[in-house]
């Protein structure tokens, strides 16, 4: 667990156009010992993070002069930006929403209206699997030709370094851990999130579908069982 000054640290940027949810986070997230920044449009975001790289960013769904899946689209396409974590604010039950901003590369989301505690949990979990933790022989899974080190965020296809989101990569590594065994997609929503995560059959298909696409050949391991889930091959 980080300690008060460790968390500091870590620079969060909300991007939310009401100002009382702002404020909300800002109190809650700065009482935690996070620092806080804030915008209100999708264009000043993006010059929020010009001008500052966050270590995280909340970034609303809904925003004026450009919303947020063009925003966290944006990100993603630039080296610099992209391996910003993202945390997606969605309105309740907006299911298409949350696909497309997890096929852009947001790293998690939360439904409107949220809990504090959820949100704050969900920050630190996804602050802690994107931080760097020194290397030990029991982080790294090697199987066929991939490797992951789940405390570095690491994964790789042969020598080559492979970018995934918090997501992608818990569930890289529960199904890397357990080849052969076939999980349900309940299973690996719990697997990488815990319990009380709600989701539908279609978000976990999309963290599949894209972690395929980024191990390349490599994804061919991740089987499909047709009316159960997932496996990794042996």
């Amino acid at each position: 667990m980080w300690s008060k000054r460790e968390m500091k640290r870590k620079r969060l940027l909300i991007v939310e156009d009401e100002k009382d949810i702002v404020e909300l986070l800002r109190y809650n997230l700065e009482r935690e010992g996070y620092e806080v920044d804030a915008a209100y449009t999708g264009t000043e975001a993006l010059e929020r993070v010009s001008e500052r790289l966050p270590d995280m960013i909340i970034l609303d769904i809904m925003l004026p002069e450009m919303d947020g899946l063009d925003v966290c689209r944006k990100l993603k396409e630039s080296p610099l930006t992209r391996n910003i974590p993202i945390i997606m604010l969605t309105a309740k039950g907006e299911d298409a929403d949350i696909v497309a901003g997890l096929e852009l590369g947001a790293d998690d989301y939360i439904t409107k209206p949220f809990s504090i505690r959820v949100l704050l949990a969900r920050v630190k979990a996804v602050l802690r699997r994107k931080g760097i933790a020194p290397r030990t022989k029991d982080d790294v899974i090697k199987i066929h030709d991939i490797t992951v080190v789940p405390e570095r965020g690491e994964v790789f296809v042969g020598k080559r370094r492979i970018e995934l989101t918090a997501t992608e990569l818990r569930i890289l590594q529960l199904l890397a851990s357990h080849p052969g065994r076939i999980f349900t997609r309940d299973q690996i929503i719990v697997g990488a999130h815990g319990e009380d995560y709600a989701v539908t059959d279609r978000v976990v298909d999309v963290h599949i579908a894209n972690l395929r696409k980024k191990l390349g050949d490599a994804g061919r391991w991740i089987k499909t069982v047709r009316g159960v889930g997932y496996k990794m091959e042996e």
